[in-house]
């Protein structure tokens, strides 16, 4: 680590192979947590190229467990993190909303690590038990159209920074890694980004993958659909920007969609929107993202037609009922 640390303080950048090669030994634990602090920081400092970051995809996709879910032509919907603005968990919010509207969902999340309520901390708040036994998320796709894959059990190397990240308590190139990293391979993605930076590169990449793919990046800086602003929206046919109101029929302002200063808060927003006792502001917010991720399929003639069929999912209660049956198959 010594000789890469020196290579990167000297300006330089690695190749895909090299840095490939540099988290396959992170992963397993080759260095120490100084030494993987300080490779870290470098990324703080700079940029990552499109090289590092297919290196750093390639190996957490060598290490991990794989999922063994290709049959159920799902959808993942995952922001980046690291935007620093402590929402409420939106995305996994819009994930059993998509659910409900029959659409299979393989999500996958970790704890929090510059936020204080991740998409795994709600989830274990809500009762959910974490596994990597593929016939386990199979049963819970096929009862609940949704299954939650834990990074870190089936992303050693992500086991092994968590720590760190948490010590750190700042966006790091992890941010980037987790959404291109999901171990079920899903069909579809709506990818969350906290820059235009970002959203070029995760264009690139996922222009690579030939799957249907969006990205969203709300132009204040929020790696979801805020409707505090505009959101620019990427997919492989191009990029456009929509409003507030073309997305959530209405703009909302930041205090609405705040996710509360502990994981207890957090889980009970959880709870209070899906149950359908959300502000309408609250509802907005969930509604958009998810009426994203369900036009990302492909399934649906407009994005009107896919928000019509998330307000349907979050109002006779199907996105809430699935959420019982996810948790009642953890008895």
């Amino acid at each position: 680590m010594k000789r890469i640390l020196q290579y990167l303080f000297e300006h330089k950048t690695l190749s895909r192979e090299a840095a490939k090669e540099a988290l396959v030994n992170i992963g397993r634990g080759i260095y120490n947590e100084h030494e993987v602090t300080a490779f870290m920081t470098v990324y703080l400092m700079r940029s990552i190229t499109i090289d590092e970051l297919q290196g750093f995809r390639d190996a957490l996709l060598e290490l991990c467990v794989k999922a063994d879910l290709a049959a159920y032509d799902a959808i993942d919907i995952v922001g980046t993190g690291g935007d620093g603005k402590n929402t409420f968990n939106i995305s996994t919010l819009a994930c059993f909303i998509v659910a409900g509207a029959g659409q299979k969902v393989t999500k996958h999340g970790n704890y929090g690590a510059s936020s204080i309520s991740g998409a795994s901390n709600v989830m274990e708040q809500m009762g959910y038990v974490f596994s990597n036994n593929t016939d386990k998320l199979k049963k819970e796709l096929e009862a609940a159209n949704i299954c939650f894959l834990h990074a870190p059990l089936f992303h050693p190397a992500l086991k092994t920074v968590g720590p760190i990240r948490k010590n750190l308590a700042m966006r790091t190139f992890f941010n980037m890694l987790g959404p291109m990293a999901n171990p079920a391979n899903p069909a579809y993605q709506l990818v969350g980004v906290y820059n235009l930076e970002m959203a070029r590169i995760y264009n690139y990449l996922l222009q690579l993958g030939g799957k249907p793919f969006t990205i969203i990046h709300s132009l204040d800086g929020y790696d979801e659909i805020s409707l505090t602003s505009d959101t620019k929206v990427i997919t492989h046919e191009g990029e456009r920007v929509m409003t507030p109101e073309q997305l959530g029929k209405r703009m909302v302002m930041t205090e609405d969609i705040s996710g509360g200063d502990t994981v207890e808060e957090a889980a009970a927003i959880f709870k209070k929107i899906l149950n359908r006792e959300g502000s309408w502001a609250q509802n907005a917010v969930v509604l958009a993202n998810a009426a994203m991720a369900l036009h990302c399929t492909g399934k649906y003639d407009s994005y009107d037609a896919a928000y019509d069929a998330a307000v349907e999912s979050l109002e006779s209660g199907k996105a809430w009922k699935g959420l019982e049956q996810l948790i009642g198959l953890q008895q």
